[in-house]
């Protein structure tokens, strides 16, 4: 999905550990998409992890036969819209997907073994942000998870560092885990905010 020139997400994908940022883009796009989309007239929540998908794959293990296991990359690239839709669907399933440096979601429905021991967040932040924090404490991953109440949040080193939220209207009722100084963009009924660097 090709993102205006404007990008809110600019923030957020720049200076990354050398991630490749369309990769990246891509997947924070899909992410924004399940959050305001829902499935099935729901809301879900969901988890990604991108880059250093060897290191996240050997933290990790599949809580059911991976779905995605036996496919040729070519159709699961994360820019491919038959793939988009896929994971939509598959996002319903508990676990996090594992995309790698190319684009490529290698795995879905996994379970990540990361320690939590240093991470600290914010209260009201659950059990899937947690393993995101820590994953990304514990590799050099990058994770966006997706929560049930439609915000989409991306961690790195094990630190919350954006907060991705969808409905213009929703800014009025929610309230920031990000500590100051953060910068804030709205266009287009989506409002990101990141952390200074």
């Amino acid at each position: 999905m090709k993102l205006p020139a404007t990008n809110p997400f600019e923030k957020v994908c720049a200076k990354k550990r050398g991630i490749d940022r369309s990769v990246l883009e891509s997947v924070i796009s899909l992410a924004v998409e399940i959050a305001r989309e829902g499935r099935e007239g729901r809301k879900i929540g969901t988890m990604f992890t991108v880059f250093d998908a060897e290191e996240v794959l050997k933290r990790s293990k599949c809580l059911i036969l991976d779905p995605l296991q036996g496919h040729p990359d070519h159709v699961k690239r994360v820019d491919n819209h038959d793939m988009r839709e896929t994971v939509k669907e598959l996002a319903q399933l508990d676990g996090a997907f594992v995309v790698d440096d190319k684009g490529v979601v290698v795995s879905a429905c996994r379970y990540l073994n990361a320690s939590s021991e240093g991470i600290e967040l914010p209260l009201g932040l659950g059990s899937r942000h947690m393993a995101g924090a820590s994953i990304t404490g514990a590799t050099k991953a990058v994770a966006v998870v997706v929560s049930e109440s439609a915000i989409v949040r991306v961690f790195d080193n094990g630190h919350l560092v954006s907060e991705i939220i969808p409905e213009i209207w929703m800014l009025n009722r929610y309230s920031l885990h990000l500590t100051q100084p953060y910068d804030e963009r709205t266009e287009e009924q989506l409002t990101v905010v990141s952390k200074e660097e």
